[in-house]
């Protein structure tokens, strides 16, 4: 199917209303990206030019870049998180869980959710076999919490024309790549939907710091105006906000308190929640207004 078939049109204005629990206006989710990076193949991002062009193998550099990260920026980040007891979604490529074993465990023994990332830090598009890499990266997580992911976020949001198929065909129930509502949307696909759970392209360090090359402190003004705006919105329907970063960039020395500052501007407000991508899934199963499995769902699905 084309992307474009998978989905109706339905602007969220006349849209039937979705209510939280509690009186709750907002729910707001943050997304941890770990990932492993081949050190034989091309940088999936450069942060330093080669200063004779092409593509140098090995890339130290580069590589060392994001290692740090892993090393480093995710335990100040973790920090962070912890002192605003926020419980985050961890996005993981499968061999990183093996790779990065000392990561999987400290998220495990918060809580948190994981959700598959792809086995390595590779387009979809790219990989050999889809529907092998989709079940390496769920035995990985599987081993690694003892349950199997139930979301999927492809490595730098891509798919191939099959992926929500075999998401589902695989029992994934939702997936994180397509940006285009504030609030869950069903996807059809070749046998039952998926839902596809807002995440973000705007709110994201790869897109303002890397691509866009703003100061840090772009991410705590940006995030802070999107909720701003979004928490208005939800006078009259609840809201979806993801905030995405990656420890190699936000979890810099000279970036971190700009994301620690957007989470205590959104905890002063009472009516907002920080939940994981399955507790957004779960509530959005018992309050949508049409149940998955009516006929006008049902005339979704394509074989």
């Amino acid at each position: 199917m084309r992307p474009s078939e998978r989905l109706t049109y339905d602007p969220i204005e006349g849209r039937a209303r979705l209510a939280l629990p509690k009186g709750g206006r907002m729910v707001v989710w943050v997304i941890v990206n770990v990932e492993t990076w081949s050190d034989t193949d091309p940088m999936p991002r450069t942060v330093l030019t080669p200063p004779a062009g092409g593509i140098p193998a090995p890339d130290v550099p580069n590589w060392a870049w994001h290692e740090y990260g892993n090393r480093v920026g995710f335990w100040r980040m973790l920090r962070s998180l912890d002192r605003q007891g926020v419980r985050a979604s961890l996005a993981i490529n499968g061999q990183a869980v093996a790779d990065y074993p000392q990561i999987a465990q400290a998220a495990r023994a918060r809580g948190w959710e994981f959700i598959g990332h792809g086995f390595t830090q590779k387009n979809m598009q790219k990989v050999e076999d889809e529907r092998a890499d989709i079940r390496a990266t769920t035995r990985a997580i599987e081993s690694a919490i003892g349950v199997r992911p139930r979301g999927w976020l492809g490595p730098g949001l891509t798919e191939t024309w099959e992926t929500p198929d075999i998401l589902v065909e695989e029992g994934y129930e939702y997936v994180c790549d397509w940006v285009l509502d504030d609030q869950p949307v069903e996807l059809a696909t070749r046998t039952s939907p998926i839902v596809n759970i807002p995440y973000t392209q705007e709110c994201n360090d790869v897109a303002m710091m890397l691509i866009q090359h703003h100061p840090a402190r772009e991410y705590f003004q940006r995030a802070v105006d999107q909720f701003d705006q979004l928490y208005q919105d939800s006078a009259e329907s609840a809201r979806v906000m993801a905030l995405v970063v990656h420890p190699y960039i936000m979890g810099a020395p000279h970036r971190l308190r700009y994301f620690e500052h957007v989470l205590q501007h959104i905890r002063a407000h009472q009516d907002v929640e920080f939940w994981t991508g399955e507790q957004i899934l779960d509530w959005y199963r018992q309050a949508r207004p049409t149940p998955l499995s009516s006929p006008e769902h049902d005339s979704l699905v394509v074989s």
